[in-house]
């Protein structure tokens, strides 16, 4: 049997209990950004040496899955698809309290960057907040569990911590904005605007 089914070549493709939907539809649109975080997840592991963490990502790429089908059987019956549980998010939120005790809570805003496997997980961590904006978009059209929304919001801290730690184990400092290039370049070019009329008016 082939891979392409051809249903999609109109631009719908079929949501469960829904039937047929437009491939843009908020629902497909969710399904579609939990594919892609999933994928640069799967990404972040070639970079990632660490036992545990690896366990760590590559169990979040399965319960992944479970919220891409607790999504799409939102119209089915409870029992008929997997189902992100409350036990999901206490397992979030215990990593994340855990490495909280190790890192402390920076008093700025920090610069997502450093290693490599930072830099993934702050990526991992942005198309994280994106599928929690797709799915509050979701539950205006559908009766969502609403412990995707908790497990969502919490996966996205769990990966900013995530990122810190990993730059912490190899002593990478946490760089913060300097909002002070924006106002002196913006003084600057007032400066040379002001070179220029002067110029101007001696010509």
């Amino acid at each position: 049997m082939p891979i392409y089914t051809k249903v999609g070549d109109e631009g719908r493709t079929c949501f469960f209990g829904c039937g047929l939907v437009e491939k843009n539809d908020d629902r497909i649109e969710a399904l579609g950004v939990l594919d892609e975080l999933n994928s640069i997840i799967g990404l972040t592991l070639c970079f990632v040496e660490d036992d545990r963490l690896r366990n760590m990502l590559t169990k979040i790429q399965n319960d992944l899955f479970t919220v891409g089908a607790d999504l799409a059987g939102s119209e089915l019956a409870a029992d008929t698809l997997p189902r992100i549980t409350d036990g999901h998010v206490h397992e979030l939120e215990n990593l994340i309290d855990e490495l909280e005790d190790k890192l402390g809570m920076p008093k700025k805003f920090i610069l997502p960057g450093g290693t490599i496997s930072s830099s993934f997980l702050h990526l991992c961590r942005t198309i994280t907040r994106r599928a929690e904006r797709e799915l509050v978009g979701v539950k205006l059209a559908i009766k969502l569990n609403p412990i995707i929304l908790r497990y969502v919001n919490r996966l996205s801290d769990l990966f900013y911590v995530l990122a810190r730690q990993a730059n912490k184990e190899l002593d990478v400092r946490e760089q913060q904005p300097i909002y002070k290039y924006l106002k002196e370049d913006t003084m600057k070019r007032g400066v040379d605007r002001g070179v220029e009329r002067g110029a101007e008016k001696v010509v």
